[in-house]
């Protein structure tokens, strides 16, 4: 993979794990958790897919590399919303 596929798809993670925490409502933090989130979310996305057989919706070819981009923003948004549920804060009385 070149340098310039490689940042394409850096761009295009940090897209879709943005778009997952919009969704889920909490912020993992940053740029770097965004890139992260949207490259973890892809491979859970797939294999979410896999597991329910759902075919891939919209997958951007980048140097020969398949980036499942709608995938990635529901398994981004999935992660994000149990990182919320596990780091609430909770009162105690």
């Amino acid at each position: 993979m070149s340098l310039t596929g490689f940042i394409v798809m850096l761009i295009i993670a940090a897209i879709a794990g943005s778009l997952g925490q919009a969704l889920a409502g909490y912020s993992v933090g940053g740029c770097l958790g965004s890139i992260l989130l949207g490259f973890v979310g892809a491979w859970l996305g797939v294999w979410l897919a896999n597991q329910f057989g759902l075919p891939e919706l919209f997958t951007i070819n980048i140097d020969g590399e398949p980036f499942p981009v709608v995938w990635s923003v529901i398994g981004a948004a999935i992660l994000a919303f149990l990182f919320g549920l596990l780091s609430r804060r909770r009162r105690v009385y």
